[in-house]
């Protein structure tokens, strides 16, 4: 699946418009929001938002309200790594007891040493065995190249989705930040597709402004990504911090698939598996670019897509995981099924002038 539009996380439920449901939902779709992640769990013991004093669930009707006007809920799970297997287990429960939409693993500080790489195994293989089809996000720091000791190639082989934290806390340089953060995650393996999470709220004195909130919003729709969130409802909807919820709302973001841009183009002719329709596609001279070798010219690259066809994957069906790019360059993920074997970690960059592709660098194994 790929998650379109504008999305707002929810960490206390009475925080946000005094707990009413249907108030909550009027708000959302007032906003244009297409989806809510509210915090179903804490560790491995703690149900959230849940009333214990009541023995009330809060986060039934607020899911009913908001599915009535048509917006997905998500949960989200802070987790530590010192007890995985019950860690998952209480994920699994809540979100099978809720049936909501996704699941997001909040790791941050706890999960930030190379001694719980077994620890974030553990969990992710408990998650999936409890939750095998429910789409899966990692939400982390924004820069994974000053985080190495924390796990990600265990969290992201089982997860579909990173939703890195670009909180440019103490800066005011939301486009910079946000690149450096795709570029990073990106170059992650496996790479997932990327849903970044903007900040609303304040800290230490410093916050964003409305004007960089909008800023940061159009750097990811030039980035090609299909989606973000803003952290959190809770302190954007306070009358101190309404004009950063007001610049999400305003943002003019669409809940379903854009027009299809090249890698789409690209990716729907390779599924009718004709190699001259593909190749259609290239410059007269274009470069077809391997880890062992680069073929110059359509019609060497007709051979080329004639051979994946024919011999590497015959009968296969194609899908974009993940994209970005902006103006002459394209970056997508991509995977593949066939009779003959498996793709997953497909990584590929297209070069383009004058709506052909000029350049084109592919990466991937077949299992």
């Amino acid at each position: 699946m790929t998650l379109y539009g504008k999305g707002y996380f929810i960490w206390k439920i009475p925080w946000c418009d005094e707990g009413d449901p249907e108030a909550i939902a009027a708000t959302a779709s007032a906003a244009g929001l297409s989806h809510v992640l509210i915090k179903v769990a804490d560790g491995a013991t703690w149900p959230y938002n849940f009333d214990f004093d009541r023995n009330v669930d809060l986060i039934p009707p607020v899911r009913d309200a908001l599915r009535n006007v048509g917006v997905e809920v998500w949960g989200w799970h802070y987790v530590r790594g010192d007890d995985p297997v019950n860690e998952a287990r209480l994920a699994v429960d809540r979100m099978n007891a809720l049936h909501l939409d996704g699941y997001v693993i909040d790791a941050e500080g706890e999960y930030r040493t190379t001694s719980k790489r077994a620890a974030a195994t553990r969990f992710m293989k408990e998650i999936r065995a409890g939750m095998p089809n429910l789409p899966v996000a990692l939400s982390t720091y924004r820069y994974p190249r000053m985080h190495m000791a924390l796990p990600f190639p265990e969290f992201l082989e089982y997860c579909d989705f990173s939703m890195p934290q670009v909180y440019f806390e103490q800066s005011h340089n939301p486009e910079q930040q946000l690149e450096r953060c795709v570029e990073q995650y990106m170059a992650l393996k496996p790479a997932r597709p990327i849903v970044p999470t903007l900040p609303s709220y304040a800290n230490k004195g410093w916050s964003p402004t409305a004007d960089e909130v909008t800023r940061f919003l159009h750097k990811a729709r030039d980035l090609g990504l299909s989606a973000t969130n803003a952290w959190s409802w809770d302190f954007a909807r306070r009358p101190k911090y309404i004009d950063l919820w007001n610049a999400m709302a305003d943002f003019d973001w669409p809940a379903s698939a854009p027009a299809a841009d090249m890698p789409e183009r690209l990716v729907s002719r390779m599924n009718d598996h004709d190699p001259i329709l593909v190749s259609g596609l290239y410059a007269d001279r274009a470069a077809h670019v391997t880890g062992e070798r680069t073929i110059v010219g359509r019609e060497p690259v007709q051979q080329w897509y004639q051979s994946l066809f024919t011999n590497i994957l015959p009968n296969a069906h194609f899908e974009i995981t993940g994209r970005s790019g902006e103006g002459r360059t394209r970056h997508f993920m991509w995977r593949a099924t066939s009779e003959q074997g498996v793709i997953m970690d497909g990584n590929d960059t297209l070069g383009l002038i004058d709506g052909r592709i000029q350049y084109h660098y592919t990466y991937f194994t077949v299992t």
